[in-house]
């Protein structure tokens, strides 16, 4: 089977500078720090209860011709952090210091001079609180059929956090032309040996056409902390309602600091769309195998959202080994990695190796 799919490549331009902005907002009543209330949907504070509401209106997307912006103006609102023992580096306020990491619970942090890089310019508010994440993890772990039974019944987050981490959207509407070598499979009866066996040949035919196609929102993350399997696990985040950036949302919260640039998103992006192009287009045809498949396609009308999604991140320790895992902050969602009992796996390979043998007596007595 062989695959050529090409893509026309943009040439992008250097953006405008945008306005700085700060990220500490003082209560009106008492002149604390507010922080950002996920079930309310406001700010609050912490010390006198005053609530204030924010304003932000829906994003907007962005000309992929922005892409390369250069502007570091988010550095001015904010500062990073390390960690020294997972390597995760997160954005806080410029007031605000990290005492933990979010991803591991290591207190050996140190703040770094590096900028955290392109300004956001979309946010998906958390939605839900840390009290409901944790409940939430606690029955994601009961439901891990291999993990050991002690686990299951006692797992607990430890050191909850909420954490934004970056990612970009894209849309675009797509125009592809395609040629494939499709195949179905069809039956002939013969004897062999005294027994009736059927034979198995492929008839194979040829398709192509134009399909057009738009995607919305396709998200690629552009954090290290997060892998793009367990972000696909935690979709959908909501990112068509999502609100334009304003640090408000970020007060009492951290930000996981991007390890990728808009471009290589964009990369990633195309390999996505290749995919689904791929299913689309051979969904019209009844077939059993794909011999060949060229698809040349052209992406128009590219637009981007450089978006803060929702997370919050914990970890659960056993038998001193620690084992990460997210929530959406949105939707409640989780994804992680869970402990796998030896027995248990071990079970189930004499179970799969007893149903093998007994398939294999069946046959043989046929």
């Amino acid at each position: 089977m062989s695959e050529n799919d090409n893509f026309f490549d943009t040439e992008v331009p250097t953006a405008s500078e945008q306005e700085e902005r700060t990220s500490v907002t003082k209560c009106p009543a008492c002149g604390a720090n507010m922080v950002y209330d996920s079930e309310k949907g406001t700010l609050y504070c912490e010390h006198c209860g005053s609530r204030r509401e924010i304003v932000s209106k829906t994003s907007e997307e962005q000309d992929f011709e922005d892409l390369l912006s250069s502007d570091n103006s988010w550095g001015n609102e904010t500062h990073v952090f390390r960690c020294e023992n997972c390597g995760a580096r997160e954005v806080l306020d410029r007031r605000e210091i990290a005492k933990a990491c979010s991803f591991c619970g290591t207190t050996n942090i140190v703040e770094t001079d590096e900028l955290p890089g392109l300004r956001p310019n979309a946010v998906v508010p958390f939605r839900i609180g840390k009290d409901e994440a944790g409940k939430n993890v606690k029955q994601w772990a009961r439901r891990r059929i291999l993990a050991p039974g002690k686990f299951r019944k006692s797992a607990k987050p430890e050191e909850l956090k909420g954490v934004y981490t970056p990612a970009f959207s894209f849309d675009t509407a797509t125009e592809s032309d395609y040629v494939a070598v499709l195949g179905k499979y069809y039956y002939r009866t013969k004897r062999v040996n005294g027994r009736t066996v059927q034979e198995r040949y492929v008839r194979y035919f040829t398709v192509s056409g134009h399909y057009s196609m738009f995607f919305d929102d396709v998200l690629i993350q552009a954090g290290g902390a997060l892998d793009q399997k367990s972000l696909n696990k935690l979709q959908p985040f909501e990112t068509n309602s999502s609100k334009e950036y304003t640090p408000e949302y970020l007060s009492g919260f951290t930000a996981n600091q991007n390890s990728k640039s808009g471009l290589e998103c964009w990369e990633e992006a195309k390999q996505v769309i290749q995919n689904r192009l791929k299913k689309a287009i051979l969904s019209q045809y009844v077939y059993d195998i794909v011999s060949s498949y060229n698809v040349n396609t052209q992406c128009n009308n590219i637009t981007y959202k450089y978006i803060l999604i929702p997370l919050y991140v914990g970890h659960c320790n056993w038998k001193t080994k620690l084992y990460n895992f997210f929530v959406n902050g949105f939707n409640g969602k989780v994804t992680g990695k869970a402990p796998i009992s030896p027995l248990k796996v071990g079970i189930l390979v004499l179970l799969g190796l007893a149903v093998i043998a007994g398939i294999v007596i069946i046959y043989l007595n046929s």
